[in-house]
């Protein structure tokens, strides 16, 4: 007779508990980037919220792992999710009895939070049929061809153009240690997208979490000016440039498509498999641009578990309610946006 499953919770300085825990997100197919027991410490540390990073375990071997986080906000509700600030999340697990106790225990602890929801981002199907759902966003994932040209000539002829005009611009792209460059350029990216920026001590928690695997590329002009900008993760053979940032003169020099494709190039040299360009949502700029690289786009849905709400929340910028606040926030200066955008950001996840 087996023992029984145990569900317990990572403690986040457990670094023997974390190391297992990683090694097991590692191994299971399913598992991705943002299952990281990291992000515990990450998001806790950047902004305060409390984790609740779930384990299903038996005779001392993980069978599988839930990571969740609450967050409560006066503007946005009271959720607990796997995982904000994530694109992907949901349960990875090796058995049907690890999957059902740790939702269990996920919605017993939602439920006593006094949550207004459960949100789960999954990557793969959908578990819960009757659950509401989120079908807003896509994500696109390709696979790197093993030799460099064959992935260039992969790209559609009009955007391998504009790679080929940042390469005839003489760009230039490096690895910086730090978060310096890259911020300045995503916090006036998102300045003039009327959206409020992520504070600077995260992006530099990302690196020092995730160390390796946590990588900044910078593009810059001949004469040594930084024009784009892109903080990337790498997890087993695949590759996620995750944020990003410009300066208005990467359009016209074709400095976004140079930083892609050098991204997608150096992946490729290291032996990757995979480019995962990320989430957009449905009709967007980004989401067009991708689908210019040849990518198509993969359905996300977003299932959600409705405790103190009728409808699944719209915390995002196509909400029209929003469209004032966005406005308004562009004309900003960019100090004062970095200062006040953390307060709004962290409760948006």
């Amino acid at each position: 007779m087996s023992a029984p499953l145990r569900i317990a919770q990572l403690a986040a300085q457990d670094k023997a508990l974390s190391a297992r825990w990683d090694a097991f997100v590692v191994a299971h197919p399913k598992a991705t980037f943002f299952h990281r027991s990291g992000w515990l410490r990450v998001i806790e540390g950047s902004f305060g919220h409390r984790g609740f990073f779930l384990y299903a375990e038996r005779d001392g071997a993980i069978e599988g792992v839930l990571p969740l986080v609450e967050i409560r906000s006066r503007l946005f509700g009271h959720s607990v999710a796997s995982l904000p600030f994530a694109v992907y999340g949901g349960v990875a697990a090796l058995n049907d009895e690890a999957v059902a106790a740790l939702e269990a225990e996920a919605e017993k602890i939602a439920r006593g939070q006094g949550a207004e929801h459960l949100e789960y981002r999954n990557l793969g199907p959908t578990r819960h049929a009757d659950w509401p759902r989120q079908d807003l966003y896509v994500t696109f994932r390709k696979e790197i061809l093993p030799e460099e040209e064959a992935n260039m000539l992969a790209i559609p002829r009009k955007q391998r153009a504009m790679v080929r005009k940042g390469i005839k611009n003489d760009l230039r792209a490096a690895i910086d240690p730090g978060v310096d460059r890259f911020f300045d350029l995503y916090a006036d990216n998102v300045l003039r997208h009327g959206t409020p920026a992520m504070p600077k001590k995260y992006f530099q928690a990302l690196l020092d979490e995730f160390g390796a695997d946590a990588e900044v590329l910078t593009v810059t002009a001949p004469d040594g000016k930084p024009l784009s900008s892109v903080l990337s993760f790498y997890f087993r053979d695949e590759v996620l440039p995750y944020y990003a940032g410009d300066d208005e003169a990467a359009r016209d020099l074709a400095a976004n498509d140079f930083k892609y494709w050098e991204l997608m190039r150096r992946a490729c040299a290291r032996g990757l498999k995979v480019f995962d360009y990320g989430r957009s949502k449905q009709g967007t700029g980004p989401y067009a641009f991708k689908k210019n690289w040849g990518f198509e786009p993969q359905p996300l849905s977003y299932e959600y578990r409705l405790f103190k709400r009728d409808s699944i929340p719209q915390n995002n910028p196509n909400n029209p309610k929003y469209q004032l606040m966005i406005k308004a926030w562009r004309k900003l200066p960019i100090g004062v946006a970095n200062w006040l955008g953390p307060f709004i950001v962290k409760n948006l996840g």
